[in-house]
């Protein structure tokens, strides 16, 4: 006799990257169970809703509860319930990750890429946001300076006053400072705010995120390094929790907590911290005009020193020379483009400010011990 599949619901925005983790987490336990039958409507967190839930036909149900009303409906089931998102605590279990060891692992990364000053960007009234922001004001009392901002849980870019105070405290901040961003949702707004400031990224703010949304972490200019929260075990421990509770186990923890799997380092966090602003404002005239033929009288003009002097300030503050910090700029950003693009060789050393694809060949072969082919074949050897 075939036994009957369960039914679960699951109520679990796909708007959010951490929202999307949860749910493939709880896809690759129902794909070793067998027997789930999962029922998904993919909307945003705001368009979950728990009407006529009398009448669903559901086994259980997984849920990120996010205001009372649905917390109360979903209390008053007679079928199992977990949360995967704890902003309403009462008697139904919570899967959650670890916000405190989210917020060391960020602390732990601005400091090791030789930060001492650091701040905060949350969302005011979200109970996450404030946990991040709690721990990390902690772990930095003995810093040099600590500022943080909450704004409303709004989409910055369609808010002009709420943008504009966000590059009002971006200006205000000490730099060279490392920031913590309470979601990548809003990091690429914090980044958007350090470009409309002319602010180099990330020598002057370097900024990490939570979450690893792949998609929001390059869709800003440099991509958004971000902390990988968990939230994908979050979403598997969630259905293995439900699946006992289905079969009637009472011994169940109110409360679990899933701790973060590391840091995605990408540009926004990795480079050399720069105390010299005419050095930063150059950095940022080299990554601006980075496909461009660049000299250093150019540079030097820009930021309103001799040629001479700002080579030397240069070197002092990045222990390369110009050359050098151009130089690997261009390689990484060839290697970006060969990995992630599709892009044809020669335009991938056109954009990255070779002079055409044969010298990029040439110096990818000096330096990496490579040749752009191989570099995006992922070969160590010889074709």
């Amino acid at each position: 006799m075939i036994e009957e599949r369960k039914r679960v619901a699951i109520l679990v925005e796909t708007s959010h990257g951490s929202g999307r983790q949860i749910l493939a987490g709880i896809a690759s336990f129902a794909r070793n169970t067998d027997n789930w039958a999962l029922l998904h409507n993919p909307v945003g967190l705001e368009s979950i809703a728990a009407t006529n839930m009398d009448s669903w036909e559901v086994d259980g149900i997984i849920a990120r509860i996010h205001n009372a009303e649905l917390y109360e409906q979903l209390d008053s089931l007679k079928i199992p319930v977990v949360d995967v998102l704890g902003k309403i605590r009462g008697d139904i279990p919570l899967v959650h990750v670890d916000n405190a060891a989210i917020a060391q692992h960020a602390a732990r990364h601005l400091a090791e890429q030789g930060f001492s000053r650091f701040a905060y960007l949350g969302i005011r009234g979200e109970n996450w946001s404030e946990q991040r922001l709690k721990e990390l004001r902690k772990i930095c009392q003995l810093a040099t300076s600590f500022d943080s901002l909450e704004l409303e849980n709004e989409v910055f870019a369609y808010s002009p006053g709420a943008f504009d105070e966000l590059r009002r405290w971006v200006r205000s901040l000490q730099k060279p400072v490392g920031v913590m961003v309470g979601s990548d949702q809003r990091g690429v707004e914090f980044l958007e705010a350090c470009a409309a400031e002319g602010i180099s990224v990330p020598e002057q703010i370097a900024v990490i995120g939570v979450d690893n949304d792949d998609t929001l972490c390059h869709m800003s200019l440099p991509p958004l390094s971000s902390v990988r929260g968990g939230h994908q075990r979050v979403g598997f421990e969630a259905a293995r929790l439900l699946d006992n509770l289905m079969i009637g186990d009472e011994t169940a923890p109110p409360t679990t907590i899933v701790p973060p799997t590391g840091v995605e380092v990408r540009g926004s966090s990795s480079s050399y911290v720069v105390d010299d602003e005419k050095v930063a404002l150059g950095i940022r005239f080299i990554k601006t005009h980075l496909s461009t033929k660049i000299t250093n009288e150019q540079i030097a003009r820009h930021v309103g020193l001799s040629k001479t002097v700002f080579q030397n300030r240069f070197t002092a503050a990045t222990e390369l020379s110009v050359h050098q910090f151009i130089l690997k700029l261009r390689l990484d950003r060839a290697t970006q483009l060969l990995t992630d693009t599709n892009l044809s060789i020669a335009e991938v050393a056109d954009r990255s400010g070779f002079r055409h694809q044969e010298y990029l060949g040439h110096v990818f072969k000096k330096h990496i011990g490579k040749t752009p082919r191989q570099v995006r074949l992922g070969s160590s050897g010889d074709q």
